[in-house]
């Protein structure tokens, strides 16, 4: 399965594998990177099997973000190449961040500058405890501009205000505290029990709720909808869900108090 030299890809019943596998240079990007993430992603959305997508890291890090060779060779490119690359970035993010199953990011150690943005496109974040993290782009004389999107929506502007502007690293239990990460494993042992329960949890949801749940998510953030118009898009929504076949044979095995088909998989 795994055709990939930066990255392998895994799939074992439902749950499909990501790990980016540049331990030498800490998982950094560079565009062959940023490619096989993109077709990675794609594979995993194409796959109607696929319920959940773990993401993580090999060797001590995550993912230090861009590979400073990679990054010096653009800063002699032209703008438009520049532009372009950038965009190529903006797209492997943004499929993550919209990829209609489950994500998990299994922050096996350090994330920095898109290494953070990683984080930001999962649903899920668990991290070990010693993993230390940092938008460093500024004390680069860069700014975090591709990944500020999904930074932003998920640590608020308060956080992007301290973190983006100073560049510092703060550790674990910060990250929780802003909403980066939502649980702290002691090590790579007990991070890997609370990845499968997790796991365990989301294959009790429907997949097609999971994928119309994330839609619904990303509508509410985007905060275009009036009051009025929010109450009637939302009451169409769950009348089409409720309706479909999936809401349907879901209420019929909860009210029959058997499992649901996705539950017995």
């Amino acid at each position: 399965m795994n055709h990939f030299q930066h990255l392998h890809y895994a799939i074992e019943d439902c749950v499909a594998r990501i790990t980016l596998q540049r331990p030498q240079l800490h998982n950094a990007f560079n565009a062959a990177l940023i490619t096989e993430l993109t077709e990675a992603i794609r594979l995993t959305r194409d796959n109607e099997q696929l319920r959940v997508l773990v993401l993580s890291g090999s060797g001590e890090s995550f993912s230090a973000g861009g590979d400073l060779n990679w990054m010096q060779a653009m800063a002699s490119a032209s703008r438009e190449d520049n532009r372009l690359d950038s965009l190529r970035l903006a797209a492997m993010f943004r499929s993550l961040d919209n990829l209609p199953k489950a994500v998990i990011a299994r922050v096996n150690g350090p994330a920095f500058g898109g290494g953070v943005g990683l984080i930001s496109c999962c649903d899920i974040a668990i991290a070990v405890a010693s993993a230390r993290f940092a938008l460093s782009e500024v004390r680069l004389g860069l700014i975090p501009a591709t990944i500020a999107p999904f930074v932003q929506a998920r640590i608020g502007m308060t956080g992007m205000r301290r973190y983006a502007l100073s560049g510092e690293r703060f550790d674990a239990e910060a990250a929780r505290q802003i909403g980066l990460i939502h649980q702290i494993a002691s090590d790579a042992q007990q991070l890997d029990a609370m990845l499968q329960a997790q796991i365990e949890q989301l294959l009790q949801a429907a997949p097609g709720a999971v994928a119309e749940c994330k839609q619904l998510i990303r509508k509410l953030t985007a905060n275009d909808w009036s009051a009025d118009a929010t109450d009637k898009h939302t009451a169409a929504w769950i009348a089409r869900v409720r309706a479909g076949e999936e809401g349907q044979h879901g209420l019929q095995a909860f009210l029959g108090k058997r499992k649901a088909r996705w539950q017995n998989a």
